[in-house]
């Protein structure tokens, strides 16, 4: 059967001459790997159209779908969104990449997860399109909202009598840990202000301010935190590059 659905491209990988096998993050079935036959073949007529299955690309597909089978084929590919950014612009460009990384270690079974694909679509819009000083947040506001999705919400609230955040547990408590997996001080309350931010409320991220500092602090922590609950989640290659464009 033939299905239209929304996808974001995560990876893509030449196979023979003119074909790539590409993974994809479907609205409607979750990662899928798929088959797309000629794309690098250049005629008169047709472009060569790899440049539609960069990471990051938001694309409108039409696919046949078999439940049994770990190979689909796409039947017809457009642009969903059309980047006027993120292609061009070193951060946007580092903030996507990073966005899709993190999706590959975090997905691990073929399901469908409607509302972190809703959630990671629009993000990845924002990137292309938000100001300059929105974008530094984004990151670490996506990395809680994914985790808080899969199942991995953060619990509790900061305060002076719980300024605490054990990472292990994934709760804001009284007394300090006696394991090194621990959020504090300034990264533990900057945390619980973006937690208190409602997708809805996204273009607010911005107003918590954050130095680089704390911002790198967060981010290593976030990664612990998802490998940590995540079996297999291993380290985000892209967070070192993140970090250092950020800094810049």
């Amino acid at each position: 059967m033939v299905f239209t659905t929304n996808g974001i491209v995560l990876r893509t990988t030449r196979y023979g001459e003119t074909s790539i096998i590409t993974q994809i993050y479907t609205e409607l079935f979750g990662i899928q790997s798929y088959i797309v036959k000629g794309v690098h073949q250049l005629t008169r007529r047709k472009p060569a159209q790899a440049v539609y299955f960069q990471p990051g690309a938001i694309l409108a597909l039409e696919v046949y779908h078999h439940q049994q089978k770990q190979l689909q084929f796409i039947k017809e590919f457009g642009w969903s969104y059309i980047y006027q950014n993120v292609l061009t612009d070193v951060k946007r460009h580092t903030v996507t990449l990073y966005i899709v990384e993190l999706l590959q270690h975090s997905l691990q079974q073929p399901e469908a997860h409607v509302e972190l694909f809703y959630l990671t679509k629009e993000v990845l819009q924002l990137t292309d399109t938000c100001q300059d000083a929105f974008i530094a947040n984004l990151p670490i506001y996506f990395t809680l909202q994914a985790a808080a999705i899969l199942g991995f919400q953060i619990q509790g609230e900061y305060s002076a009598t719980t300024p605490w955040l054990d990472l292990q547990e994934g709760f804001y408590v009284s007394g300090r840990p006696n394991h090194e997996y621990v959020m504090e001080n300034e990264s533990a309350k900057a945390t619980a202000a973006l937690l208190h931010i409602l997708p809805e409320q996204m273009e607010h991220i911005g107003e918590v301010v954050l130095n680089q500092n704390i911002r790198r602090n967060i981010l290593q922590s976030l990664q612990l935190y998802l490998a940590l609950h995540i079996p297999g989640f291993g380290k985000l290659k892209s967070l070192v590059i993140l970090q250092e464009i950020l800094s810049a």
